[in-house]
């Protein structure tokens, strides 16, 4: 053992051994890391990942309803549709519709994937015409439509002739998205290396931290096919992947790395100063990433496939930066010694020390350490007044009212729903009998109808509502609500149509029945998740609870800890709530308020910052406790421990927010929800938690705060020794 460490801990023990194993066989454990990220990498070549299908998001009475659909096998064709209006506010001319009409379905004739092109309809007033081209379900590109009706707009100059569907609105989404992913990561690259030289002021250390994150995130994703096989892959888990990857990969390293250049300008060798890191911040990543891991686990009780997706994957990446970081970090820096702080670059290399000094900190920390009380008033309530909005807040699920208006496909889309309210939101109503009972339940659709149409919930739902399925059994109607799928009042109609339309007109007949739909799945799935919420949070709160106890020793530092987090939690929910419910700021971020936060969101943030704050309060506590145990008094522990800790901690805050913000600068709603969330959170927790809050209530609670635990170098604790010590070794 280094003459530096007195007696670790259990739970520091075991970044201490993988260290000393990784530092005294470096060749070993950097090669052995490296075949690793290979070994996932092939994975991912040779096992297709197996992406999640409709099936895995059917929920409550409208999964069933898609069930029984799917059971009783629907011909579900896809449909594009093909809206004619005239230009410059004209009515379109019947005969060139029709002329256009014809000729769409002579372009189209044998077009692969095509089953039929449906005559011209026109709306009420007659100033539009839409044409329906059925595609079979299997097929993933609209392009051939797409041509033949630009072709067809060429052709026709006084008609404006546009095309939209679920499979072209899917393909422009897609490239939208993989065109801002790549740009993302164009910038998050650069960004972060610039972070690195400015916390380093060196190239090879600067590059150390990005090279863990970097593999990191490659094995993950190679890892992450086989996986797929067991929970299916959401489409958008490489992107969490890559955001939650890159900023604890760093983090980590970031952590380690800025403790054991500090035990080095100590005058500790090398290799005492890689077991120092290993058994301080090493202990705190071990717990800070065991608290990701829990907090992200509370997702699968949810039990929904965009969770458990994203679970998964976060939870892997979380795993492999750890593992990374106790093992292969220690390795390259034992190897690297002294030559990690080359080549210098000067001017940053000075800014680099005279941050690293903490002096910034101590400015702010001096009147909140003096007067406590006052600081701690004064940043709850400003924390307290910017949570409150969430108290309101309204979530539904993503539709096309949250996707990018500068989409053209989405952009004839909700010209078609606003011409044809019927190719909007919809309720459907699944039944299924006995052959014997068809015509029966063909009737009373038929009454549902013309009772539904009489209501303000529902239009008359036109011709050919009502389907029957080839097994005869299952019959469906569709009956569209006049509504948009974000309105509260579409909401409202499926659930008179659940609570008392179906029930009068199905009345005594032996049928199994459900009300499906968009719509209806964004209640499922809503009332589903408030249904699992209180047990997330409960989950997530004693697990961290417990983590934090066991890694300090102290109920009090556990419970603050848990309170900090749920402060952050609804701070962040705040945010949310004004920016992107009352649109505020909505003009400099890009995006149109749709009144509401999309549904996944705020489960999926708590979780995620309740984990990553864990980050800084286990690294800060860490330090306080090290330094209470040397005999400091409270207050002098709790200066020394912020300042100790200011460089690393606004690094690596400065790496996550920079990440998470570039999520703010993409087209999907859902990700600049998920940036503005997470970059302000953790800005918040980085600053006013870290320098205000925390260091206040632990002045106040003094000693008190350790307890049931005592502090006076109890057996198990990781201190640096004195001089004479370390000479008797």
């Amino acid at each position: 053992m280094s003459p530096h460490l007195h007696r670790p801990s259990l739970v520091a023990r075991v970044p201490l051994r993988a260290a000393r194993w990784s530092a005294t066989h470096p060749w070993r454990a950097i090669g052995a890391w490296f075949a690793f990220v290979a070994i996932a990498v092939a994975l991912a070549a040779l096992i297709p990942t197996k992406q999640t299908t409709d099936a895995d998001y059917r929920l409550g009475e409208s999964g069933r309803a898609d069930a029984m659909a799917a059971n009783g096998r629907f011909a579900d064709d896809q449909v594009e549709s093909v809206l004619i209006t005239g230009r410059e506010g004209r009515s379109p001319s019947p005969t060139e519709v029709a002329q256009a009409a014809e000729q769409l379905q002579k372009d189209l004739a044998g077009v692969h994937g095509v089953t039929r092109v449906a005559a011209p309809q026109w709306n009420a007033g007659r100033t539009a015409a839409l044409i329906n081209v059925h595609l079979k379900s299997t097929v993933d590109d609209a392009s051939q439509v797409q041509a033949r009706t630009a072709a067809i707009a060429r052709a026709h100059a006084d008609l404006r002739v546009r095309e939209a569907g679920e499979v072209s609105v899917n393909t422009a989404i897609n490239d939208r998205v993989a065109k801002d992913l790549h740009s993302a990561e164009g910038i998050s690259l650069p960004i972060t290396i610039l972070l690195m030289l400015l916390a380093f002021g060196a190239l090879i250390a600067a590059g150390v931290p990005i090279l863990l994150a970097i593999t990191s995130v490659a094995a993950t994703m190679g890892i992450a096919a086989p996986l797929s096989h067991l929970i299916h892959a959401e489409p958008t888990v490489n992107s969490l992947i890559v955001l939650i990857g890159m900023a604890v990969g760093v983090d980590y390293s970031l952590f380690y790395l800025k403790r054991e250049r500090e035990e080095r300008a100590k005058g500790h060798s090398t290799l005492d100063a890689v077991e120092i890191a290993a058994a301080t911040s090493g202990h705190s990543i071990l717990v800070s990433g065991a608290a990701v891991v829990a907090s992200m686990a509370g997702l699968f009780i949810v039990n929904g496939a965009t969770f458990n997706s994203l679970a998964s994957g976060a939870i892997v990446v979380v795993a492999v930066a750890v593992v990374g970081s106790v093992t292969v970090l220690p390795a390259l820096l034992a190897k690297l010694g002294r030559w990690a702080d080359r080549p210098r670059i000067p001017l940053l290399w000075r800014i680099n020390r005279r941050i690293g000094r903490g002096g910034i900190s101590r400015r702010i920390l001096a009147p909140v350490v003096r007067r406590p009380v006052a600081a701690l008033v004064v940043s709850l309530a400003a924390l307290v007044a910017l949570a409150a909005p969430a108290l309101g807040m309204k979530i539904h699920d993503a539709n096309i009212d949250t996707l990018p208006a500068s989409i053209p496909q989405v952009q004839t889309w909700h010209q078609i729903t606003d011409e044809f309210p019927t190719e909007g939101a919809t309720a459907t109503l699944v039944v299924h009998g006995t052959a014997t009972q068809h015509d029966q339940v063909v009737r009373a659709l038929h009454g549902l109808e013309t009772s539904a149409a009489a209501t303000r919930w529902f239009d008359p739902a036109g011709n050919n509502a009502i389907e029957t399925a080839p097994d005869g059994e299952t019959v469906r109607v569709t009956l569209p609500i006049p509504y948009s799928a974000s309105d509260d009042r579409s909401g409202e109609a499926v659930q008179q149509l659940r609570d008392h339309l179906v029930p009068d007109a199905l009345g005594g007949m032996n049928v199994q029945h459900a009300v499906g739909g968009d719509v209806a799945d964004s209640l499922d799935f809503a009332s589903h998740q408030s249904e699992r919420l209180p047990f997330v949070i409960g989950f997530v709160l004693l697990l961290t609870l417990v983590m934090m106890t066991v890694a300090f020793r102290s109920l009090v530092v556990a419970a603050l800890s848990a309170a900090l987090n749920l402060l952050s939690v609804g701070v962040s929910f705040g945010i949310l709530t004004l920016v992107f419910q009352h649109g505020w700021f909505a003009g400099p971020l890009g995006f149109t308020s749709p009144g509401f936060v999309i549904d996944w969101l705020p489960l999926f943030v708590m979780v995620i910052l309740v984990g990553l704050s864990m980050d800084y309060n286990v690294f800060v506590l860490a330090r306080i406790r090290e330094h209470a145990v040397s005999g400091l008094p409270a207050r002098l522990a709790v200066e020394r421990g912020i300042t100790d800790t200011a460089g690393v901690i606004t690094s690596a805050a400065a790496v996550m927010v920079s990440v998470f913000a570039i999520f703010i600068t993409l087209s999907m709603l859902e990700m600049k929800m998920m940036g503005v969330a997470l970059a302000s959170s953790i800005l918040i927790d980085a600053t006013l938690i870290r320098l205000v809050i925390l260091p206040a209530a632990l002045v106040l609670l003094g000693e008190r705060a350790w307890w049931p635990g005592r502090i006076g170098r109890p057996r198990g604790e990781v201190v640096e020794a004195e001089p004479e010590l370390a000479h008797a070794g």
